[in-house]
């Protein structure tokens, strides 16, 4: 592969099709949270965009040294994003059921929480790195900088839309944050069979 226009076209668009996870994990975010402060929106983003940076890197890593390996450990990938994803959305819907009648207060998002959130979001990009594995590390570092800088922008839109709902929705966000997490993880699960 060599450096052109075309490059880096599919280099971000591959990174809006990789932040759609992250863009709809960040809008339940923001729902969850409608007070949260730029700076935390921009941490969290980041966040998010670490993720998407390192996934497709180590599985063009894992291709050049372990490929067996990693194969076998694809299978896993949509059970593991489920599994974390679920728990996530399934605390937070437990938590926004239970404060329905009470004074709802802001669940603010822990940092042990959102590194589950980029794990999950990201891990189906370790299968990036096959797509990317004909690239020299040079090139192949810039294609997912470039994935990471998309999807910090796109998280951190996601994070605005999420708030501006959340104050708007007030209870129900927590609810509604809850139920989107659990369907991300049951359509990444899903369209990994199709």
């Amino acid at each position: 592969m060599t450096w052109s226009v075309m490059f880096f076209v599919n280099s971000i668009l591959l990174g809006v099709g990789l932040a759609m996870d992250a863009f709809s994990v960040s809008l339940a975010n923001g729902l969850n949270e409608p007070l949260m402060k730029k700076r935390k929106m921009f941490g969290i983003a980041g966040v998010f965009a670490v993720f998407q940076t390192l996934m497709p890197m180590i599985g063009w890593i894992c291709v050049h040294t372990i490929a067996t390996y990693f194969t076998a450990f694809e299978k896993f990938i949509p059970w593991i994003a489920l599994i974390l994803l679920a728990f996530i959305g399934g605390k937070m819907l437990i938590e926004g059921i239970r404060k329905k009648d009470e004074e709802q207060k802001e669940v603010k998002l822990g940092f042990g929480s959102l590194i589950l959130q980029g794990v999950a979001t990201s891990i189906d990009a370790l299968s990036v790195g096959f797509t990317i594995a004909d690239y020299n590390w040079y090139m192949a570092l810039c294609e997912t900088v470039i994935i990471g800088v998309v999807t910090f922008g796109i998280c951190v839109a996601g994070l605005l839309i999420g708030r501006k709902f959340g104050t708007k929705l007030s209870n129900k966000a927590q609810i509604l944050g809850g139920v989107i997490l659990i369907a991300i993880g049951l359509e990444i699960f899903i369209t990994s069979f199709i």
